[in-house]
């Protein structure tokens, strides 16, 4: 028996230093994602600069697939395609304004085109219930598409920072949030043991 009550106040002690340890982290997002949203300028160019890093190194990946593949066919598409990725993360690297115009009119139109799906899934799911949270969805997505779209590009500088660092934001707020319920339940265990 006491073996057993040992072996749950290490087990206890252990969930209770991962929790700490989330909430640290969440309280670090958070943090980083007021400094981003902050100074989005630089937080843009950073993650522009990122997008072009992961471009070239999955090209030298599709490169390196490329070569290790290439009596199985298609080895002049993976060839080309490989320097496709290569070539558009370095034009990323060198020209970062460019890089990020592009990725700004890309989220328009990314969140232009979810925001036409959303509505049109909304109305075809329009006999069940809360089918009118799909439409709320669908036409904050399509305004929010059009903003871009009819600000561009005077907002492409700040916009992806601010937006990464809103996001950054509330991955911290829930980590903290599920991370203290954790530490609640974990406690109320614990007492009523």
């Amino acid at each position: 028996m006491t073996n057993d009550v040992s072996t749950n106040i290490n087990q206890s002690s252990d969930i209770n230093k991962q929790v700490n340890t989330s909430i640290a982290i969440g309280a670090l997002l958070i943090i980083l994602g007021i400094v981003a949203i902050a100074i989005p300028v630089v937080t843009t160019i950073f993650a522009e600069s990122w997008v072009a890093i992961i471009l070239i190194a999955a090209g030298f990946a599709k490169l390196v697939y490329a070569t290790h593949t290439r009596h199985e066919g298609g080895f002049l598409w993976k060839l080309l395609l490989s320097g496709l990725y290569i070539a558009t993360g370095v034009m990323l690297l060198i020209y970062p304004l460019t890089g990020i115009l592009t990725l700004t009119l890309l989220l328009g139109s990314f969140l232009l085109t979810e925001g036409t799906f959303e509505t049109i899934l909304a109305f075809r799911l329009r006999p069940q219930q809360n089918w009118t949270w799909v439409l709320g969805n669908g036409i904050i997505t399509l305004f929010l598409g059009a903003l871009i779209w009819f600000q561009f590009p005077s907002n492409a500088p700040w916009l992806l920072g601010t937006l990464l660092g809103a996001s950054i934001v509330v991955t911290g707020i829930s980590r903290v949030m599920l991370s203290l319920n954790a530490r609640s339940s974990l406690n109320a265990s614990n007492q009523a043991v």
